[in-house]
């Protein structure tokens, strides 16, 4: 195996962003990319990742492979990669091995880890409900709510899009209507509403960095699915459990 990246900036800022909610987790290496599916410890979110070769310059696998690492460790490698760096993943004695080659060579190498269990399943969901947002107003919707809740609500329905934080005295409603800025596309009459962790979500819009626009997809007190692409390189994207009310 060697992969290698004249511009690391797109695997550090996905590593950066992955290892906010996961500490250790198996990547599966095949033939034309780079996947990983993971939950995090509390089981309340899940990533999915997956990296094309075509945003590798060489992109050389013999054979698929699953390798599972430290992510805070490799947060930490790509975090010294800079914009002249090429970077260098190869496996050298059962270690994963990192070049950042520029006018010096550093190497770092990492050990595989031993994970348990079992490989992640990405669950089948349905979503009559999806929005297609540019980021910066995403982003600045949830920091919005954050100034007075812990969770927000996501209310939609085929015309526009509303945010609500509700805390003990304050609140914030953030209305969003469908024109050039948002796309709304929904198989449901009525309007949608479901109740999402802001702590979570705040990790999660971080993937801004790499996509202009979000998907957002979710249904009534259903998971959440956000979606991040950069075309033919690369997919992040989130499942969030709701927040359900027990009044």
């Amino acid at each position: 195996m060697k992969l290698t990246l004249a511009d690391p900036k797109i695997l550090k800022e996905s590593i950066s962003i992955i290892s906010d909610l996961v500490t250790e987790a198996r990547f599966k290496i095949s033939k034309d990319s780079i996947n990983l599916a993971a939950m995090d410890p509390a089981n309340v979110a899940m990533v999915i990742f997956k990296m094309l070769s075509s945003s590798f310059t060489e992109y050389s696998v013999d054979k698929e492979m699953n390798l599972a690492l430290n992510l805070g460790n490799l947060k930490q490698i790509l975090k010294r990669a800079g914009a002249n760096d090429i970077l260098t993943m190869e496996l050298h004695d059962n270690k994963f091995k990192v070049t950042l080659k520029s006018n010096t060579t550093r190497t770092f190498y990492l050990p595989i880890i031993d994970l348990e269990e079992k490989e992640q399943k990405i669950p089948e969901l349905s979503f009559p409900m999806t929005i297609s947002i540019d980021t910066n107003t995403f982003n600045e919707a949830i920091e919005d709510a954050d100034i007075v809740a812990d969770s927000v609500s996501f209310v939609a329905d085929k015309n526009k899009f509303i945010l609500v934080a509700e805390g003990d005295l304050s609140q914030a409603k953030i209305e969003i209507k469908g024109d050039e800025q948002i796309s709304i596309k929904t198989s449901e009459d009525t309007q949608i509403k479901a109740k999402y962790s802001i702590e979570y979500l705040k990790k999660m819009i971080q993937a801004g960095k790499l996509s202009p626009q979000v998907l957002l997809s979710f249904s009534q007190d259903y998971p959440l699915k956000l979606e991040y692409k950069l075309m033919d390189k690369l997919m992040l994207s989130f499942i969030l459990a709701p927040r359900v009310d027990n009044d």
